[in-house]
């Protein structure tokens, strides 16, 4: 199985559940330890971590892009980072499914992202299914929250700390709380 096949397989909703996915998942993995050991530790100017960015990603990251280490990801390669996107320390992207950071998103520190989650009945349970986490243009992520598969978040929103975000959010508003739930919406006025 290429790369290319098994993102095919995850954008057609496939299930994580074969020989060759999972010799997949565990050589990106492998991959992802590699690049993300040396991320963080040891220090790195942020030239030199959009370069180690890129090639975890595989794809060039922005020159506005960046990021205070340590970062964890256990695959790597279904992550998109659009312009001026900040990644605080400690974040945890378990991409997957797919992870997408529009411009201008900033994810505060511990912020993790799980694009996978496994079958219900106990017969099913080691079987891992994706879905994609997608955040439009300038979505702030407070500290401590975890993003969970299948969820996108809509430009300008903002996600209060210590959130757990299970559903869809709309443009311009905040969520917060576990389960998150909208709070109020944003006035595109508003200074503070």
């Amino acid at each position: 199985m290429t790369l290319e096949d098994f993102l095919n397989h995850i954008k057609a909703g496939g299930a994580l559940n074969t020989p060759e996915i999972y010799q997949m998942m565990d050589e990106m993995s492998d991959e992802a330890r590699r690049i993300t050991c040396e991320i963080n530790n040891s220090y790195h100017s942020q030239e030199e971590l959009r370069v180690l960015m890129s090639h975890l990603i595989g794809k060039p990251v922005d020159e506005t892009f960046k990021m205070f280490p340590p970062f964890y990801t256990d695959f790597g390669r279904n992550i998109t980072i659009g312009r001026n996107v900040f990644i605080n320390a400690c974040c945890h992207f378990q991409d997957h499914g797919g992870v997408t950071l529009g411009d201008g998103c900033l994810i505060g520190h511990n912020v993790v992202f799980a694009t996978l989650d496994h079958g219900t009945a106990p017969e099913d349970r080691g079987v891992m299914y994706p879905a994609p986490i997608r955040l439009g243009k300038n979505v702030w992520v407070g500290s401590n929250s975890t993003i969970l598969r299948g969820v996108t978040v809509g430009d300008n929103a903002i996600i209060a700390a210590g959130s757990v975000v299970t559903k869809d959010v709309a443009a311009n508003t905040v969520v917060g709380g576990v389960p998150a739930r909208h709070i109020r919406n944003i006035d595109k006025d508003e200074k503070r």
